[in-house]
């Protein structure tokens, strides 16, 4: 099997902090007990632990439905958070860039947020073509989710009577929930997310997998390159040779000296939503008991003229990773400059778009160490189906380490909850009139003291 090409470079990783190093052996036993605790809690079957073994799970299923799916003109998908996120993700790595512009397969389109503008939208571009429309939610709970899916269920009903359950797939819990029941009572078809599975590391399983396969992306690959990085990181105990757990370590380090703030900069547009999925694996896995660092999703080069200024110059409480893909799928030459009036702009003569970028990346990381400010750097030899699949592990990964190190739940969401209790109560859910009614009376703090224009 071909290496994943994949380096990871922790050179400067410790930015001012005197003896970085020394702190970092002193994490060998926690980072090879939080290893332990990750393998023991999959092969339990503990709740939380399933993406762990997702890599070795049989897709066939997944396939076989995402077969169907590709017969579409178009899909509307409807989720939020790790329903959706996941989605975007793998379309933006691994499609044509502005794929619904391009001709073959079917159009998509994500129904994620609430907004009432956006669903019309959607099915204002959907409605006069052969749509299948896809439920995500493991619970059958989320309201955003719910809601949304009862509208656009409704207006496959308008055209196609009872027939429109044919047009719809739910991917949920195996047993229980409404979408549980929903599919065996209406026979539509149906997908599982395994129940030890969390909605933010789910983007190996169906939720992602199936969309992603009805495109054109190859899941097979994404989940073999999943695969290898999960053997690969197994195969390392050291955890200096081993970059997941030193990238645990070294954020949790930082973390703990004043830098509760890590940003993760890929140079690659394919990349860029990657981030946007990254900030809330990371933001709500290690974000609680009042511990935790913020996520901050950035893409090069473009953040180089928003907010580099702040990075090198401002305060110092950012751990940084940057990505970069050394190979694109595509380069640019650039022309010879032969008028006069551009010959300030001969040293471009000749040169490749993709490989200005990588310089591009490469500078930053130099003004960031030049500045002491800690860097981590990931280059990728090529973005393909393998590479993002196991890129996607190491940051799962990664990310359930880091949460052990911190001392806290890595796999739950509190804070996601409450939130949750607090519309049901205010959309009028039976069970939760005392939420709503906190919520209310909290609500009403917000809006005192009110200046209106």
């Amino acid at each position: 099997m071909n290496a994943l090409d994949i380096t990871f470079s922790f050179g400067c990783a410790a930015g001012r902090e005197k003896g970085f190093g020394n702190r970092i052996d002193s994490l060998v036993t926690a980072c090879s007990e939080a290893a332990s605790w990750v393998k023991d809690g999959a092969l339990a079957g503990e709740s939380g632990f399933g993406w762990y073994s997702l890599p070795e799970e049989d897709i066939s299923a997944i396939l076989e439905t995402a077969k169907w799916l590709s017969g579409y003109e178009a899909i509307i998908h409807v989720g939020i958070g790790g329903s959706a996120l996941g989605n975007l993700m793998l379309h933006q790595a691994l499609l044509p860039m502005y794929y619904n512009e391009c001709e073959g397969g079917p159009k998509f389109y994500l129904a994620d947020n609430p907004d009432p503008d956006k669903v019309t939208a959607i099915w204002e571009m959907t409605k006069n073509l052969r749509t299948a429309v896809i439920g995500v939610s493991k619970s059958g709970s989320t309201a955003e989710t719910m809601s949304q899916f009862l509208w656009f269920r409704s207006k496959l009903a308008e055209t196609k009577g009872e027939k429109a359950d044919e047009d719809i797939l739910v991917i949920t819990d195996p047993k229980g929930g409404v979408f549980r029941s929903f599919a065996q009572a209406s026979g539509c078809r149906s997908l599982e997310i395994p129940p030890t599975v969390g909605g933010r590391y789910s983007v190996l399983s169906a939720c992602g997998l199936v969309t992603a396969s009805a495109l054109g992306a190859d899941a097979g690959e994404l989940v073999a390159g999943a695969l290898q990085m999960k053997k690969f990181l197994g195969e390392r105990t050291d955890l200096r040779d081993n970059p997941a757990l030193y990238l645990a370590a070294a954020n949790y380090l930082h973390l703990i000296s004043g830098r509760p703030m890590t940003v993760l900069m890929p140079y690659s547009n394919r990349l860029e939503t990657f981030s946007e999925w990254f900030a809330q694996l990371w933001g709500e896995s290690v974000g609680k008991d009042g511990t935790g660092s913020t996520p901050i999703r950035t893409l090069g080069a473009i953040d180089q003229h928003s907010q580099v200024q702040l990075y090198t110059a401002g305060p110092d409480d950012k751990l940084y990773t940057i990505i970069n893909v050394t190979n694109r799928n595509s380069e640019v030459d650039l022309p010879e400059v032969r008028d006069n009036s551009l010959s300030s702009l001969d040293y471009l003569s000749g040169r490749k778009l993709g490989g200005m970028l990588n310089f591009e990346a490469a500078s930053t990381a130099a003004a960031l160490v030049k500045e002491d400010r800690p860097v981590v750097w990931i280059e990728m030899d090529k973005l393909n189906a393998r590479t993002l699949g196991g890129l996607i592990f190491f940051f799962e990964y990664m990310t359930a380490i880091s949460g052990r190190l911190m001392r806290i739940d890595p796999f739950d969401q509190p804070g996601v909850e409450q939130g949750k209790r607090y519309t049901y109560g205010m959309m009028g859910r039976d069970a939760y009139k005392t939420d709503a009614d906190e919520a209310t009376e909290l609500f009403k703090r917000v809006t005192e003291d009110s200046i209106k224009a």
